[in-house]
């Protein structure tokens, strides 16, 4: 099995034994979420937010 590479690859993880997901950009910033959408929004905007 191949990992995806490459500049515009994203990750979402659900955080285990919780409501949250955990958002990993290609720019390697990583932040959690209750919110799906915020959690997509957060992701999409790069690079605004990625400081956070």
């Amino acid at each position: 099995m191949n990992a995806l590479t490459g500049d515009r690859v994203f990750r979402i993880h659900w955080v285990l034994g919780t409501d949250r997901l955990r958002a990993v950009c290609h720019c390697s910033a990583e932040r959690e979420f209750e919110d799906p959408v915020e959690l997509w929004a957060w992701l999409l905007g790069h690079p605004d937010g990625h400081t956070s």
